[in-house]
């Protein structure tokens, strides 16, 4: 993996600590919109890592594969990923 491995395990595990926090709500029986709320604040840093990890592949492996002349399947790869993204 060519993304910034500390700034990529600093944002999972800020996740980590909010989806420990969101289980310890539901026990806790808290309002459904703060349960809900802290969902969305968790994907948003499981996004963050995410775009991290894809922007260091474009810029290295695609990169890379383009300079090559090996590039089609890394952009069939890229093309995966925006359609999952995109769902």
């Amino acid at each position: 993996m060519r993304a910034d491995k500390e700034k990529v395990s600093r944002l999972l595990r800020t996740a980590r600590g909010q989806i420990d926090g969101i289980l310890r709500m539901i026990d806790e029986d808290a309002y459904c919109m703060d349960i809900s709320n802290q969902v969305m604040a968790a994907q948003s840093v499981l996004g963050r890592a995410n775009r991290e990890i894809i922007s260091a592949h474009l810029e290295g492996c695609v990169l890379d594969a383009i300079e090559n002349g090996t590039g089609e399947e890394k952009m069939k790869e890229i093309m995966g990923i925006i359609d999952k993204l995109s769902k």
